[in-house]
């Protein structure tokens, strides 16, 4: 592929990221917590790395005691309460006592979850905002899922890769995901360096696999399709691995509609997940 190809297809992610998340902040203030008996809070996170980060966490009011966690991420440019919508609170309602306890953590702008150079954001996930979450919450720390859209569905599965007894399961919808670093957009990773020690496609053709359930979808007409398709079809070789390829674009409207199956995989992971400290047993 040419160079000016690719510089095309890095923009186009680009434009198209950008105009999910104006989507995504215009749908945030119609969702109502309370009236799903959902409790949002708000919390800082100190990183030490990173400074003061915002969390937002919800806990349904018919959840069980020490419920289990998810963590959501978010996508490029957008925010923690970009994911409060009324979509996502009514499927937790849904889950009665069986729901989990959310953490809506604060990526910044364009971190993709990363450890880079302005700061740790793997590490800030794992060993300092989860710990806090789990307090916060009150949750079970032997039974934490992950999961993102976008940049975060990136994360979400990087991170399961990096931190391999840490999860119970893993979600990416619609991830963020290259073949090779020139088509990333700006911002997406340090250099060259950083991309390669990131592909997930290299790691998974090296023969990586999760061991916990993955979950992966992406829309017809959104510019990861391809590549989000073929990394789901690698791992379907080695991973429990539900692909998911449904109508629709990079954008809130195609999460939105999903977000019932999401939440339902989730809670079905982390309620078959051992409570001995290891995914599974």
């Amino acid at each position: 592929m040419s160079a000016t190809r690719r510089g095309r297809i890095a923009l186009v992610v680009a434009v198209l990221i950008a105009a999910a998340a104006a989507g995504w902040w215009f749908t945030r203030d119609t969702a109502d917590p309370a009236e799903h008996n959902i409790t949002l809070d708000h919390f800082t996170v100190s990183s030490s790395t990173l400074g003061e980060r915002d969390e937002v966490a919800l806990r349904s009011e018919s959840s069980a005691p020490h419920p289990p966690l998810l963590v959501l991420l978010h996508g490029r440019g957008m925010s923690p309460e970009g994911f409060v919508s009324d979509e996502l609170l009514s499927a937790l309602e849904g889950e009665g006592r069986k729901a989990p306890g959310v953490v809506l953590l604060d990526g910044g702008e364009s971190s993709y979850w990363h450890d880079r150079q302005d700061g740790d954001w793997g590490f800030y996930v794992v060993s300092e905002a989860i710990p806090r979450a789990i307090e916060e919450l009150d949750a079970d720390p032997d039974r934490v899922a992950i999961g993102g859209i976008s940049m975060g569905g990136f994360g979400a599965l990087d991170l399961a890769r990096l931190y391999p007894d840490r999860f119970c399961a893993v979600g990416a919808h619609s991830p963020a995901l290259w073949r090779d670093g020139s088509e990333t957009p700006a911002g997406a990773f340090d250099d060259a360096e950083d991309f390669e020690l990131h592909d997930l496609f290299h790691i998974v053709e090296e023969g990586f696999h999760f061991g916990i359930p993955v979950w992966l979808d992406v829309g017809l007409d959104d510019p990861f399709f391809t590549t989000a398709g073929d990394l789901g079809r690698l791992l379907q070789k080695k991973d429990d691995v539900t692909l998911r390829l449904w109508p629709g674009a990079h954008n809130t409207a195609y999460w939105w509609s999903h977000m019932d199956q999401y939440i339902d995989f989730y809670t079905d992971a982390l309620a078959s997940c051992g409570r001995s400290g290891s995914p599974g047993g």
